[in-house]
């Protein structure tokens, strides 16, 4: 499965006046650049994995085989950075709909979270399953899932040296002013290092990704 997912981004600020922007590099008795970041993993759903549709018979693309559908959404995060291990945790609620409303039924829906490290490298991956239980007569159907993740406070942390890169304060007019330290490949290797993602999507099949990725 790819995943498109972004790098926890680090944004720029500066106070002027009381007010802080994000990206401002302020003139002020010299230039300098606070990083704002976190230790705490994004939390986010890959592309195409949001959603999924189940068909009867499965092989089926058709109007009349839709059987049912469902959707990962209300996604919210808590995050416990008070000790060497960072505690993620990341609830979530799925909708879902049937097409044929005959008799009770319960559906079960497997979804997945990962551990991504640098926005491409996957350390860990767990397996849910979500009940949704369909009464009689009803069309819809609600539920409700949870993923945790715990990573290293040390490996969340920028090395004190790239820090010092990043927050140095530089006067106007010096030749490393004009130049963002964000641009430097060993700071921008270290911010990657140093930045987690908790991912949570349904557990799709190659061909209900490829369903979603192509509709």
């Amino acid at each position: 499965m790819h995943f498109r997912t972004a790098l926890l981004v680090v944004s720029a600020a500066a106070a002027l006046a009381g007010c802080q922007r994000a990206g401002d590099l302020v003139v002020e008795q010299g230039v300098g650049i606070t990083a704002l970041r976190s230790v705490c993993p994004a939390v986010g759903v890959p592309d195409f994995t949001g959603d999924v549709t189940l068909f009867s018979p499965a092989d089926a693309r058709t109007l009349e085989a839709l059987d049912v559908t469902a959707a990962l959404t209300n996604v919210r995060s808590e995050c416990n950075d008070t000790g060497e291990q960072v505690y993620t945790t990341a609830s979530f609620d799925v909708l879902a709909q049937r097409r044929d409303v005959r008799g009770a039924r319960t559906v079960q829906l497997p979804y997945f979270s990962t551990v991504v490290r640098g926005g491409n490298a996957v350390i860990a991956k767990r397996i849910g399953t979500v009940t949704l239980q369909f009464a009689d007569g009803q069309e819809r159907a609600q539920a409700h899932g949870v993923a945790g993740a715990s990573v290293s406070r040390a490996a969340a942390t920028l090395p004190e040296d790239i820090r010092q890169r990043i927050t140095a304060r530089r006067r106007a007019g010096d030749e490393e002013a004009a130049l963002d330290p964000l641009n430097d490949p060993e700071v921008r290797a270290a911010l990657a290092s140093a930045s987690f993602e908790l991912l949570v999507g349904f557990q799709l099949t190659e061909d209900q990704l490829a369903y979603n990725a192509t509709r």
